[in-house]
């Protein structure tokens, strides 16, 4: 067996081998790197020319001594020559492979920073935004903090706040309900029966065609639309809320967004615009009521009624009181102006998540939606459940008092819409509509003659004969809105396709 040497690679006429690296070198050529460089070619370890060991091994041709030519001398530089070209070549190799790891930790270093950059800047937006929406704020949260006027919630400071009944349902406030009430019911029965001149007739409103369509309210990145309102006293302020996190006011006369309201964490699933104030109100599962002025753009309250999602919300008749139902299984009951929720409830014997609420147009009762399908009436004053409505199955999803207060209108996941008469305490029409028909939205129009139907389409239905006028696919995606204009001139419909409908002829 040849021995080779590890620098040239050649068999070395004097052969040594380094204790260093245990590797054999041809003695002339490790000399010179010893003495160039001090260190074993191999491993860098430092070596010197005394610790090199000789191999003896045999030579059966030894090399012919030189003679005094020219040729000789010409060899000695060529052997020379070769050593330095050796020498060289093995050093570039062993900084070619060092230049290759010091690249290799580069490209990883560089992606990791670009990593780092992308996350912070992420983190910068998402700061700022927040500051934004915090600044109007920093003198209204604060109050909210008091034990006294906060339900137990985690709060932004992770700190619990307790439920205090002391600033409840106090004698004022139920006398001021009680005033509303006997009022709303007073207007009620001048108008008696008689439905409005200016109402358009269901021979007009089986003519409606889809008129306006506008798709850029929210972001596309997280589409869809989940709730809509439209402003009482001004039909064309249309309020929206979206799976992006925002709530988008919107002009439908002018077509362009008056203000675009960030600060909820999580989609909105709830939206109400006040029908006097130029203020509108907004729920999330980020479990936060927000209170927000349109003309401002910013958060002017923040209620946290509740420690789990907000599935509903209805503003009381005065405008000056708030309802909420959640996933935590309470009610709540909320003053908008100082964010203190007032009265919280839940049915101990029920033990369900609620799924919505909405407030009959008296303001004394309400009703609730279940998540096992029973519709709870409750008498507001005496905060106690007074009747039960079974016959859906599967969860609620929207409620609505007609105006008149004797009807209820119900959907659920159970493809069909139920009417329930409040005098009898029974339902009294069932509306089945196609299989897997999702009901996303229930409203009655103002004079309570017209129902509107929101899902997987849009259907109106003309009360008492119960008769379906107009139905509408325009939609691409499920139907979460449906609101009628001023004496039903005009439909508006909003959906998870991203879009805002209108319909009229």
């Amino acid at each position: 067996m040849s021995l080779v040497c590890a620098i040239s690679n050649e068999v070395p006429e004097h052969p040594c081998v380094s204790p260093v690296s245990n590797q054999v070198f041809e003695r002339r050529l490790i000399e010179k790197f010893i003495a160039e460089n001090g260190v074993d070619p191999m491993n860098g370890q430092p070596l010197s020319e005394e610790q090199l060991i000789d191999i003896k091994v045999s030579h059966p041709i030894r090399p012919k001594a030189a003679s005094a030519t020219s040729i000789p001398a010409i060899l000695k530089s060529l052997q020379d020559e070769w050593d330095a070209v050796m020498l060289h070549s093995f050093t570039l190799r062993q900084q070619l492979q060092t230049t290759r790891q010091e690249l290799s930790h580069a490209l990883y270093q560089h992606d990791a920073a670009c990593r780092v950059i992308a996350r912070l800047t992420k983190e910068v937006t998402a700061a700022r935004e927040a500051l934004a929406t915090l600044k109007p704020q920093a003198g209204l949260v604060a109050p909210q903090a008091m034990p006294a006027s906060q339900p137990a919630t985690g709060g932004a400071g992770g700190e619990p706040m307790e439920v205090s009944e002391q600033v409840g349902m106090n004698p004022e406030i139920i006398q001021k309900l009680q005033d509303k009430a006997t009022v709303l019911t007073t207007e009620r029965k001048k108008r008696g029966k008689t439905v409005p001149e200016e109402l358009v007739r269901a021979e007009d409103l089986s003519k409606y065609r889809q008129v306006a369509s506008h798709a850029g309210l929210h972001s596309a990145s997280v589409p869809g639309i989940l709730c809509m309102d439209l402003c009482p006293s001004d039909t064309n302020k249309v309020l929206t809320g979206g799976a992006d996190k925002n709530v988008v006011v919107f002009d439908k006369k002018e077509e362009q967004i008056i203000a675009t309201l960030k600060g909820h964490t999580k989609k909105v699933t709830s939206v109400i615009y006040h029908p006097s104030q130029s203020v509108v109100f907004s729920a999330s599962p980020d479990s936060t009521i927000r209170v927000w002025s349109v003309t401002g753009g910013n958060c002017v309250q923040v209620v946290r009624a509740h420690e789990a999602s907000v599935t509903g919300l209805s503003l009381h008749a005065t405008g000056d009181y708030l309802l909420s139902s959640s996933e935590d299984q309470y009610w709540a009951f909320s003053d908008i102006q100082t964010g203190r929720v007032l009265t919280k409830v839940t049915d101990e014997a029920a033990g369900v998540a609620l799924t919505c609420a909405q407030f009959h147009p008296d303001g004394l009762i309400f009703g609730t939606g279940t998540a096992d399908s029973q519709i709870k009436i409750w008498d507001l004053k005496e905060r106690t459940n007074v009747a039960n409505f079974p016959g859906h199955s599967g969860p609620v999803t929207s409620i609505a008092f007609s105006e008149n207060g004797y009807y209820l209108a119900t959907g659920a996941q159970d493809s069909s819409v139920k009417l329930w008469d409040l005098r009898k305490l029974k339902n009294f029409k069932t509306i089945a509509l196609d299989n897997n028909y999702e009901v996303k939205s229930l409203v009655f129009d103002q004079s309570g003659t017209y129902l509107a139907v929101g899902g997987s389409d849009i259907r109106v239905y003309i009360c008492k004969q119960w008769s379906e006028v107009l139905n509408f696919s325009d939609h691409s995606g499920l139907v979460t809105g449906v609101a009628f204009g001023d004496n039903a001139q005009f439909l508006s419909s909003a959906g998870m396709d991203r879009s805002l409908k209108f319909y009229s002829l």
